[in-house]
């Protein structure tokens, strides 16, 4: 491997010539410029990029922590993938470290990324607390940026979704088409988004004066697979339900399935709702109908704020983001529903 050194050789200057023109500061003229950047191609050489950071104090990476129990399903396949575009376009790369199983590993994840020098650091937690996130905000530097949770102290630092919002728009939209008696398959519950939405749920049977059938809420794990077994539990449970609310549309496609499986039209006996909107949802018999969340609007956000950061410039107040309800051929009116 070449070192600065044989390249300064090669290109006639010396060492800290080089230096100049791969950093970017002090003058140097086109000529010189030129007579290096041809030695480097000729030399194959490669700057040593920890050197590099700790001399600049600049590594133009983004690091991202995300549990690896959520690198499944459309949603975070999107939010990395925007994530990385649109650091690329702002001349950054995404490093993307895993936040494995508890707030200590996610807090190792994010000590790990300072510890590379990383210029900001976006964090999608799982297990960390409020409390703890606003305590990592003081405690680095570095610009930190939290997706998908409201902090107290450090407001401006997060970017969130309205989950709970949207579950409630979801169920008071089915309630409004005549259904009554409305089941919810909750996510895993060690995760906030599960937590809010099925709070959400709950709170629009309240608002329209309907109870809260506990017998009708059954846990699942994201999967299709924990989709199915929830319905073979709702069935088992002998309780009538003519519409059904999941936390993502990956139950509710497992969902569909046992319910046709025991001969239960969608939408015509039970109308179903998923949330996410994944790509494959208008292309299911029936089309899903499904509760769109802004990811792509949500990271573009997020990372034109971690820049701004970087350039000294100001966090915006825009931080709170709002889903959209897409109602397909999975639901129906229920036998509630008032005719006009």
């Amino acid at each position: 491997m070449s070192t600065m050194q044989e390249v300064a050789a090669k290109a006639g200057v010396s060492k800290a010539t080089v230096s100049r023109v791969l950093s970017g500061k002090g003058y140097v003229s086109q000529e010189t410029k030129d007579q290096v950047y041809k030695a480097i191609e000729e030399a194959g050489y490669r700057p040593n990029l920890l050197a590099r950071n700790l001399a600049t104090s600049k590594s133009m990476c983004i690091g991202l922590v995300v549990t690896n129990t959520l690198y499944n399903g459309h949603y975070f396949s999107e939010l990395i993938s925007q994530a990385a575009k649109k650091l690329d376009a702002n001349g950054r790369q995404l490093i993307l470290v895993d936040g494995k199983h508890s707030a200590e590993e996610e807090q190792d994840a994010i000590q790990f990324l300072h510890d590379l020098r990383c210029d900001g650091i976006i964090i999608y937690p799982r297990f960390l607390s409020v409390d703890e996130m606003d305590l990592l905000i003081d405690k680095y530097k570095k610009p930190v940026m939290v997706v998908n949770r409201k902090l107290r102290k450090h407001q401006s630092h997060c970017i969130y979704c309205d989950h709970k919002g949207s579950s409630f728009n979801a169920t008071q939209a089915l309630i409004e088409r005549g259904h009554r008696d409305i089941a919810f398959i909750t996510g895993s519950m060690d995760s906030p988004t599960a937590i809010e939405r099925l709070s959400g749920y709950r709170d629009a049977l309240t608002a329209s004066g309907l109870p809260v059938k506990e017998s009708l809420i059954v846990k699942g794990k994201w999967s299709p697979a924990s989709g199915a077994a929830a319905v073979e539990t709702l069935l088992s449970s002998g309780l009538s339900f003519t519409a059904l609310l999941t936390s993502n549309d990956e139950m509710a496609i497992g969902a569909m399935k046992q319910l046709s499986i025991a001969g239960i039209a969608v939408p015509a006996q039970v109308s179903v709702i998923g949330f996410d909107n994944i790509p494959t949802a208008p292309f299911l018999i029936p089309a899903l109908s499904s509760v769109k969340d802004p990811v792509s609007d949500m990271v573009s956000e997020v990372i034109s704020q971690i820049i701004s950061m970087l350039d000294g410039g100001y966090l915006s107040e825009k931080n709170k983001f709002v889903s959209e309800l897409i109602l397909r051929e999975s639901v129906t009116d229920g036998p509630y529903k008032v005719v006009q």
